[in-house]
């Protein structure tokens, strides 16, 4: 069935082929709109391949096929209707329809039809074989980033077909193919590394290279149904499956497997199996160049999971993942371990060393890094303290040749003014006393008239059934 777009995925739409919710970087859709509850879905490859009428039309057979699979990755992109994409039961093949398609679509800057012109051109399909113009054609394409582009000029290249035979531009066009995931591009590099054409013979490249071919089988389908057994809660299934995966050499899944037997999600194997078989499948997955497993294996010979406690094997382990996939994670734990002297010799320049190179490494180890170098700070320095003899420290200090044969002198004067400087401070401190407030002001009388008194003496009898009395006062008379 082909693609229906949008369809939604784990509560998100999605209006194109994605790569969420799997690790090998493969495009996917659904079939119907939601995926969470029909769990229809194909590759995106495989769909288009199937509905897209363009193979037909073109009228490629064998390699040619394969080398238009790019084209068709992206539906509809030249713009014909649905009701077209069914094949030659609908449409009969007609290659100068195509080129016509093809040059609407490259006259208006469409990678796709730049690069349909090119194979056009290339295999002589409604035109005439023009090299010149293939070439031209591609490289437009390539230009824009189009995958098929750059696989059609590092194979021009690679052949000598309408250029001088170039292995160093084949290799750096097949370079970038692959960057996109194409599996051509995969194969194209696998056979240059293993027979030694234009590089240095690498059998070990190029086995991962043949790795990467053989992974995006149909039968990689699995990964996505244990995928979907894992999220719907069913570990057991999901084991299962990715058990059967990484039989088959699948890092994704060894990875997987370990994961759930560490979270210990699957009741299947008994408490005594489930490390010692962890240990197993991170072993698989780092001797395939996962970073992550390499650090748990460093992990489980640090504590003693699934195997005996052997630190210096887990630096052999760290160290590796620092070294060769540069792991911010794999530094931290170096500079511990030579912070504590576990496994290697104890040295404290080099723990801060390690701790300095996993805060470049990554952003998200700043703050571990900090807490860890102010811990280090502290460590030096009571160490410094405990190595330093006060004692020989002060025997050691020659007075007379520091200060001169006078130095008694200058420290008695020293004395003298600090004695002198105290004893005046604490002579001024007793000189002052608190002086008394003085007294608040009498509430003005009311006016009144009087006949037989002067208004002096009636002032005067006013002072003397209000006396005004301040706090001073107050505390006199209450002593």
């Amino acid at each position: 069935e082909p693609c229906l777009f949008p369809f939604s995925f784990q509560g998100r739409e999605y209006s194109d082929c994605t790569t969420d919710g799997r690790r090998d970087g493969r495009l996917w859709c659904a079939t119907t709109y939601d995926y969470d509850a029909d769990k229809k879905w194909g590759f995106c490859e495989n769909s288009v391949t199937e509905s897209c009428f363009f193979l037909v039309q073109i009228g490629f057979k064998g390699d040619e096929i394969l080398d238009l699979f790019g084209f068709f990755s992206q539906r509809g992109v030249i713009g014909m209707k649905q009701t077209q994409e069914k094949g030659s039961a609908f449409l009969p093949q007609n290659n100068e329809t195509a080129l016509q398609y093809f040059k609407k679509a490259s006259d208006l800057g469409n990678p796709v039809g730049q690069s349909g012109l090119g194979m056009a051109y290339l295999y002589g399909r409604g035109v005439p074989v023009n090299y010149e113009l293939a070439l031209k054609y591609f490289q437009k394409a390539a230009e824009q980033g189009w995958v098929d582009g750059q696989l059609q000029l590092g194979t021009m290249y690679y052949n000598g077909i309408g250029v001088k035979r170039d292995y160093k531009q084949a290799l750096k066009f097949f370079n970038l193919a692959s960057q996109a995931g194409h599996i051509l591009a995969f194969y194209n590099l696998a056979q240059m590394h293993a027979t030694g054409t234009g590089v240095m013979r690498s059998c070990h490249t190029a086995v991962e290279l043949f790795k990467n071919v053989c992974e995006r089988g149909r039968w990689s389908e699995r990964l996505m149904t244990a995928y979907s057994s894992f999220k719907e809660g069913d570990a057991e299934s999901a084991l299962v499956q990715y058990l059967l995966l990484a039989e088959q050499g699948y890092e994704v899944a060894q990875s997987n497997v370990a994961f759930l037997l560490e979270q210990k999600g699957a009741k299947m194997f008994s408490e005594n199996e489930t490390y010692p078989r962890a240990l197993l499948h991170w072993t698989r997955a780092a001797a395939q160049g996962y970073t992550v497993a390499r650090i748990k294996l460093g992990d489980y010979h640090f504590y003693g999971f699934g195997t005996d406690v052997d630190y210096e094997t887990a630096v052999i382990h760290y160290r590796l993942a620092s070294e060769q996939q540069n792991g911010a994670q794999a530094m931290f734990n170096l500079g511990y371990m030579h912070e504590k002297g576990l496994g290697i010799k104890q040295d404290i320049h080099l723990a801060k060393r390690f701790y300095d190179m996993a805060a470049e490494a990554s952003p998200d180890a700043q703050v571990p890094v900090f807490l860890a170098l102010c811990k280090l700070g502290l460590v030096y320095t009571l160490q410094y303290l405990q190595d330093l003899n006060v004692k020989e420290v002060i025997t050691q200090v020659d007075l007379d040749q520091l200060l001169g044969p006078e130095w008694d002198l200058y420290l008695m004067t020293v004395i003298a003014l600090l004695l002198g400087t105290v004893i005046a401070y604490r002579q001024r401190q007793h000189q002052i006393i608190l002086l008394p407030r003085p007294p608040a002001p009498a509430p003005p009388a009311a006016p009144a008239v009087v006949q037989d008194q002067p208004p002096a003496q009636a002032m005067d009898g006013a002072q003397e059934e209000t006396p005004a009395q301040g706090p001073v006062q107050e505390e006199e008379e209450q002593h």
